[in-house]
């Protein structure tokens, strides 16, 4: 009798403490929603390889605060991740005019050292949205990305750490820190996927505030 008393409170509280986080989690989108309407945001998604956490969720929690998110893909055709999810590009990045976005998300995984590290396009993109102010963003290996195009210079960076994406940020002139998550002016960093969830919400925060 006891344990079942035990196994009822625990389904209880595992209940309660589930609408808790469910209720906060709809007032924060409720003060997003509020703040962020009406922005455009473009994802450069890799062909294969990207990492599922680091697209999946920043691009839910961005549409859920009524962001407009376009994927642009290095090509046309599905991408797939190293999880197994699939995506289909909205576009691909030959056909993208930067002043019709907000921000720039770049999401990591095993295939960005292949795939965008040393894409010149993807870096052009990078450059251009930073000199007109958009919020840049790009998380694990694509951290490098950012420094490899030349837009965090002299700016605090974090990035999944591997030999090579740290030389990559320390040639690119930025601060390293290790941290989950980093902002520095309109550049947010984050070193992994079980840091997507606080990436995307400092890019709502940042998003909220212009």
């Amino acid at each position: 009798m006891i344990d079942r008393n035990i196994f009822a409170i625990l389904i209880i509280s595992s209940i309660f403490l589930s609408c808790c986080v469910t209720q906060e989690d709809k007032k924060n989108e409720k003060i997003y929603n509020l703040e962020v309407k009406n922005l455009k945001i473009l994802i450069i998604l890799m062909p294969e390889n990207f990492r599922d956490e680091e697209f999946k969720i920043p691009k839910e929690k961005l549409e859920r605060s009524g962001v407009s998110v376009i994927v642009a893909g290095l090509q046309t055709g599905e991408a797939r991740g190293m999880l197994g999810m699939t995506a289909t590009p909205d576009t691909t990045i030959d056909n993208i005019s930067i002043d019709e976005y907000d921000a720039i998300i770049v999401p990591g995984g095993s295939g960005s050292p292949k795939y965008l590290w040393d894409n010149e396009k993807v870096h052009q993109i990078l450059r251009e949205g930073n000199e007109k102010g958009k919020i840049i963003a790009g998380i694990c290996l694509s951290g490098a990305v950012l420094a490899k195009a030349g837009v965090l210079e002299g700016k605090n960076a974090t990035v999944f750490a591997t030999p090579e994406s740290l030389k990559a940020l320390e040639e690119g002139g930025a601060l390293y820190k290790k941290e989950p998550v980093v902002v520095d002016g309109n550049i947010v960093t984050a070193d992994g996927p079980s840091s997507a969830g606080r990436f995307a919400d400092e890019i709502l925060k940042l998003l909220a505030s212009k």
